[in-house]
């Protein structure tokens, strides 16, 4: 798939901050759990920003329309923060699906645990990008969220780390808005297999670092 990775700086308080950009020559077919382009469609740029530690912004999609602005990104696109330095950003390849991982675990935390009262925190986050050279369906495209999902829990649970992941963990899966749309993105499809076992390597990798 013709879309690569760049690491570009920006301006934000007296500091130049990393971000990740993933830039798509088409546009393509993306699924995001990201405050900004989140959902199903189509889309034509991907961001994973840092942000300082103490970031306390309560409008995230506007912050980051500016942000895609700011570095001339056209159209429509997805936009992640974390805290984590996203130089350190872990990128694992499996027969043609690219996996790349920002891991922060300030606050690892399960996710069926009882309510607290205190404010979610972005110092610890993890943001996947996952890229998939073949169409999935928009169904196999929800599923793969799942089977990331499932990949990424299980290297913590391997790691030893006592969570599930943390209260802001985002994920966004990028694929081809052309051709025959495979039907399923589960553990065992062929996609899905692929996928998870490289979310699963970029997150131990980042990990272990």
């Amino acid at each position: 798939m013709d879309v690569d990775m760049q690491v570009r700086f920006r301006q934000e308080a007296g500091r130049a901050l990393p971000v990740l950009v993933w830039r798509a020559p088409t546009p393509m077919r993306m699924v995001a759990s990201a405050p900004h382009g989140g959902g199903i469609g189509v889309r034509r740029w991907v961001v994973n920003a840092q942000v300082p530690v103490s970031y306390g912004r309560r409008d995230p999609d506007h912050h980051l329309t500016r942000l895609g602005v700011s570095l001339g990104l056209p159209g429509r696109g997805v936009g992640m923060l974390t805290a984590a330095d996203v130089r350190s950003v872990s990128s694992v390849t499996d027969s043609g699906v690219e996996v790349s991982a920002t891991v922060g675990l300030g606050h690892p935390t399960w996710a069926a645990a009882p309510d607290v009262v205190q404010p979610v925190s972005l110092v610890g986050t993890i943001n996947l990008v996952v890229l998939l050279p073949e169409r999935l369906s928009d169904a196999a495209l929800v599923n793969a969220i799942a089977t990331a999902t499932e990949a990424k829990s299980q290297a913590l649970w391997e790691a030893g780390i006592p969570g599930t992941g943390t209260a802001t963990d985002a994920v966004c899966l990028v694929c081809p808005d052309d051709g025959s749309p495979h039907a399923f993105g589960g553990p065992r499809s062929v996609w899905g297999a692929r996928l998870a076992r490289a979310v699963h390597a970029a997150v131990l990798g980042s990990l272990a670092r």
